[in-house]
């Protein structure tokens, strides 16, 4: 296997790791991933997370295991191991499926780890196609606006929403950004921030009920998120919070986009109401943990509702920038999705 370089993901010398996003921002710390059931924990404890990442990292895991002599069988049984990681995020089934076909090739170790490689490629290439359909929506002086990480630790690319952002940056837009700080698990604080560190974009974090405020005082131009599914009509799922964030913004009348590569398109999906959607720990809500332990602020046993995701109907958004192209309203109720993916 080659040696591939990612923000959240990296092969050396044959051997995979995955950057512990739990740990960030003030810690980096690289865990060598081996089985398929490290993987499955890792994904399931949002050590490695963003929709793309998740699909490649499996991809990847599974290249590896081909390489240690692993069967078909038990290639293909791990695969649908993985599938079950995530329920919501679809590039995930997306990546599986491409894997199993190299699986079921004669010289399957070769196939496996070239199908990993192209699929770690491939995206690189969406993301930047992303960020340059994107960015081209963005006007000077903008003050945008973007929920949970989307950004290189998601992807193995610069990201969907975040690569946008960064891109409109780099040309030079002046742009300001508010980083949502995304509870109940802080992926904007944490990890949406650090990268905006990284990458020199001016910003500033705000808890996520700060939003409306911001957008009635005229101080949001324009939103972009991301997505972990995007239903043949339109409909779409990303971190919890991005629904309530599309309402505020067609109040608002401020433009509100959904970023991300074809590969988040399912088109088995008919409607939002069918997506499959994560139910997480309670205690992700009763307090916070991280690289610091747990802190509890709510009583040990109070009832908790977490969703991980919730479902944006089409007719609030604004557009949906993929790595073919940006699309309207019309476009996707004329079944653009149908047309180039179908």
């Amino acid at each position: 296997m080659k040696n591939l370089s990612a923000l959240s993901l990296k092969t050396h010398q044959g051997e995979l790791y995955v950057l512990d996003q739990t740990l960030l921002p003030h810690q980096q710390q690289w865990l060598h991933c081996t089985t398929v059931t490290q993987m499955v924990t890792l994904i399931q404890r949002l050590q490695l997370r963003g929709a793309p990442a998740i699909g490649i990292g499996a991809s990847l895991l599974l290249a590896y295991r081909a390489t240690q002599g692993d069967s078909q069988a038990q290639l293909q049984k791990d695969a649908e191991i993985l599938r079950a990681a995530r329920p919501t995020a679809v590039n995930l089934m997306n990546n599986l499926d491409s894997m199993l076909e190299a699986i079921q090739q004669t010289d399957f170790v070769s196939a496996t780890v070239a199908c990993a490689e192209a699929l770690f490629a491939e995206d690189v290439a969406l993301c930047q196609l992303m960020a340059e359909h994107g960015a081209a929506l963005v006007q000077p002086n903008e003050q945008l606006l973007t929920h949970c990480n989307t950004g290189g630790l998601a992807t193995a690319g610069v990201g969907t929403a975040l690569g946008v952002i960064n891109l409109a940056h780099q040309q030079g837009k002046n742009i300001r950004l508010w980083v949502d700080e995304t509870r109940p698990l802080l992926q904007g604080g944490r990890l949406t921030a650090w990268e905006c560190q990284q990458l020199g974009i001016p910003y500033q974090l705000i808890c996520d009920n700060m939003a409306a405020m911001l957008m009635a005082r005229g101080q949001v131009d324009r939103i972009f998120v991301g997505s972990d599914r995007i239903a043949a009509n339109g409909d779409f799922a990303n971190k919890v919070g991005t629904y309530s964030l599309a309402v505020l913004a067609h109040y608002h009348q401020v433009p509100f986009y959904v970023v991300a590569p074809h590969t988040t398109v399912d088109l088995a999906c008919a409607d939002g109401s069918v997506i499959p959607i994560e139910q997480r720990n309670a205690d992700e809500v009763r307090g916070v943990s991280g690289a610091f332990g747990q802190t509890l602020w709510a009583p040990e046993e109070a009832p908790v509702f977490n969703p991980a995701f919730d479902v944006t109907p089409a007719n609030l958004v604004t557009g949906w920038v993929l790595d073919t192209g940006v699309y309207s309203q019309q476009d996707i109720a004329a079944g653009v999705l149908q047309q180039l993916f179908g």
